[in-house]
């Protein structure tokens, strides 16, 4: 049970809530791409990928963990684009650094898919049963490198209206 919930319903929530994250950050960096404010994507993307980050903290905790540093690391970027696009509104450099911090959110959403993946997908498990071996390797490098590449897209066309202070 993990906050009273049967620990298979629990996971399936946290999930939901990772490849929710996921399908609506690809909807979001779209965005960013086209150089568009996707207003409702963008927060459906900090939404659930906070609550993805939050609900892998409530598993038992036996002791640190890849699993819990890159959800320390998440939570410190999501707070940074929180900051960014809702308090400081995106002026002057807190643009790039919103593009940044919340790319590097997504990234790390999909760089834990991609080691869940290979951890519970028979046929991958079979390809990198320890995770050390060279598919894996590709793959976070090829996630990695499509994640550079979006980034940089991002910052060049990535312009907001400038949102009026209240």
């Amino acid at each position: 049970m993990i906050l009273g919930l049967p620990t298979a319903v629990y996971t399936f929530i946290h999930v939901v809530l990772s490849l929710a994250g996921i399908g609506s950050g690809f909807v979001f960096v779209y965005g960013l791409v086209i150089g568009k404010e996707l207003n409702r994507w963008t927060a459906l993307f900090l939404a659930t990928t906070t609550l993805t980050s939050l609900t892998g903290f409530a598993y038992p905790f036996h002791g640190v963990t890849p699993g819990i540093v890159i959800g320390i690391f998440s939570m410190v970027v999501l707070a940074v684009a929180y900051l960014a696009r809702y308090t400081l509104h995106l002026a002057g450099s807190w643009r790039w650094i919103y593009v940044v911090s919340a790319m590097l959110a997504l990234y790390f959403n999909v760089f834990v898919l991609v080691v869940q993946s290979f951890e519970r997908v028979p046929a991958l498990k079979a390809l990198a049963p320890t995770q050390s071996e060279p598919p894996f390797a590709i793959v976070q490098l090829a996630v990695l490198a499509l994640f550079i590449t979006l980034t940089v897209r991002a910052l060049r066309r990535f312009r907001p209206v400038a949102i009026p202070a209240i």
